[in-house]
């Protein structure tokens, strides 16, 4: 446990989504000075049922409001920044792409100008995604493939990780830039999830369903895994400030079909259910993997659980999670 985050103020956005609760759970584990900016307040998120939320201090608002963050990161003398905070379902997004862009867009240039303003701030990670880069034929996709989303989802993490590679080279903000494959993990409460609604489905004795047709490859990491590279990236930041500007693609290198995921859960689970496949997926990207070489050559990272240490680590969680709601 590192004593780099004993006492150190660390603003965390999205802290009530899949990945910022246990990314504040591992920040109240080495002693941090969490302060979370809190939208809506989701009763049955992670942050909330486990009681963490009362090992922090909440800054109340939204992610466009630049004024507000100004005033959260001077009054609270934030060294560190976690950006988590987006719109993250590709449906959601593909229904309303407003909303997305303002979320993922808008919010991530009002976060680093407000951090740009800010001069106790020493160290921004930014989380982007795999899906910024959009649809190459050449896979993996390592850090040196261009940013090229296509539909609303993809390119609202293209726009905001080019912001922040802006902040970074113009402003010498100090910034780096996470890349990570689909998170799964306790926590996520989106049932339209394959990994989530595909546990609820089994554990009620019902067929789990895939949207899509099933054959479209996904690199999974799990979020113990995710909150762990985000801490890790930010003290590598704080020892090589020439980091800045970079980013790094976090995985177990992993290409998994959703009816590999499916079926993998099947058998953790011993259920003989048949999946129903809908197949009415639209505007995703059909294959999806990377290489997460540069982070253990650079960062000297690599992964604490496998793909099915993961899996039976969430099965788990929602088991218990869904029996005491029961």
């Amino acid at each position: 446990m590192s004593e780099f985050w004993t006492d150190r103020p660390t603003f965390v956005t999205g802290a009530t989504g899949l990945v910022g609760c246990w990314v504040v759970r591992r920040l109240a584990q080495r002693g941090a000075k969490i302060i979370c900016l809190v939208r809506d307040w989701v009763a049955e998120s992670e942050l909330i049922r486990s009681g963490l939320l009362n090992q922090t201090t909440i800054v109340r608002g939204d992610l466009c409001d630049q004024i507000m963050l100004e005033r959260a990161l001077g009054e609270y003398e934030v060294d560190t920044v976690l950006h988590l905070a987006a719109q993250t379902i590709v449906g959601i997004a593909n229904r309303n792409p407003i909303s997305t862009f303002q979320s993922n867009i808008a919010g991530t240039w009002s976060l680093l100008e407000a951090c740009r303003r800010s001069p106790t701030v020493k160290q921004i990670v930014v989380a982007s995604s795999d899906k910024a880069y959009g649809i190459h034929e050449h896979l993996p996709y390592d850090e040196s493939a261009p940013l090229q989303g296509s539909h609303p989802y993809d390119v609202s993490k293209s726009c905001a990780d080019l912001i922040a590679q802006t902040y970074a080279k113009t402003y010498q903000s100090p910034v780096v830039i996470t890349r990570c494959g689909n998170f799964y993990g306790g926590g996520d409460l989106n049932w339209n999830r394959i990994i989530p609604g595909t546990i609820r489905s089994i554990l009620r004795c019902q067929p789990p369903v895939i949207r899509s047709d099933g054959t479209f490859i996904r690199d999974y990491f799990y979020v113990e895994d995710g909150a762990a590279a985000y801490l890790h990236l930010a003290e590598k930041l704080a020892a090589n400030p020439s980091l800045k500007g970079e980013a790094f693609n976090f995985s177990n290198e992993l290409q998994l079909t959703a009816m590999d995921v499916v079926q993998n859960l099947l058998q953790e689970m011993r259920s003989t259910l048949k999946p129903v496949v809908l197949n009415q997926a639209s505007n995703e990207i059909p294959h999806q993997y990377l290489t997460a070489a540069k982070a253990r050559r650079v960062l000297g990272w690599k992964p604490l659980y496998s793909f099915s240490e993961g899996l039976r680590r969430t099965v788990d969680w929602y088991r218990e999670f869904l029996e005491a709601k029961a």
